[in-house]
């Protein structure tokens, strides 16, 4: 009988980081898909293609990832729910916090797992005039192409800031806990790319 519990608690005990792995696995979800630039082909008008492009591109650029750190105010937001960041960090001159409290105290170079803590070398909010939360997604179009509303950027930037800036790729892997954004960042690149080509049209607000 010992034996027999001896061998039962070897084989859970064998088992436990396996069930440990899957718990974790589950947390990493998977992201939401987005549509191909080809899929809109069979929009014939160049300018509604264009707005259609941005459109699905709005997934991205309003999902929690993307949101949470372009608000409305001086406060970043976090999570899923998008709710107010605790401790009660402000944006500060430089979009790094405050003094008293900067973003890199909490915030390293990568995700700290064991703390659900994100991370990434850049790692900040975006600069006040770029905030959009509570925006439309036509408000948000007319936005984002305005220089003097996006960090100076332009069309052929833009498509290099969403494309491979690798502060907007931590979207895409936000580490355990929170979902990533939609599809991928190579084709948030193909879908912005797409939009200015065609001549960056923005849908109605």
């Amino acid at each position: 009988m010992t034996s027999r519990l001896a061998v039962s608690s070897l084989v859970a005990a064998a088992a436990l980081p396996t069930v440990v792995l899957t718990a974790f696995a589950a947390t990493l979800a998977a992201p939401a898909p987005l549509r191909s630039v080809d899929s809109f082909s069979s929009i014939s008008d160049p300018a509604e293609r264009s707005a259609a492009y941005f459109v699905e591109l709005g997934k991205v650029l309003t999902s929690p990832r993307c949101m949470n750190c372009h608000p409305a105010g001086d406060r970043p937001r976090q999570g899923d729910t998008a709710r107010l960041h605790q401790p009660p960090v402000e944006r500060g001159p430089d979009g790094l916090g405050l003094p008293a409290l900067r973003c890199p105290v909490c915030h390293q170079a990568a995700n700290f797992e064991p703390a659900r803590v994100p991370g990434n070398p850049a790692w900040r909010l975006a600069p006040r005039e770029m905030g959009w939360e509570g925006r439309t997604l036509g408000e948000i179009c007319a936005q984002i192409r305005d220089p003097a509303r996006n960090g100076g950027r332009s069309l052929a930037a833009l498509v290099e800031h969403v494309g491979g800036d690798h502060l907007v790729g931590w979207a895409w892997a936000p580490g355990s806990g929170r979902e990533p954004a939609p599809g991928t960042q190579d084709q948030a690149r193909a879908l912005i790319s797409a939009w200015v080509e065609t001549g960056a049209e923005c849908p109605r607000p």
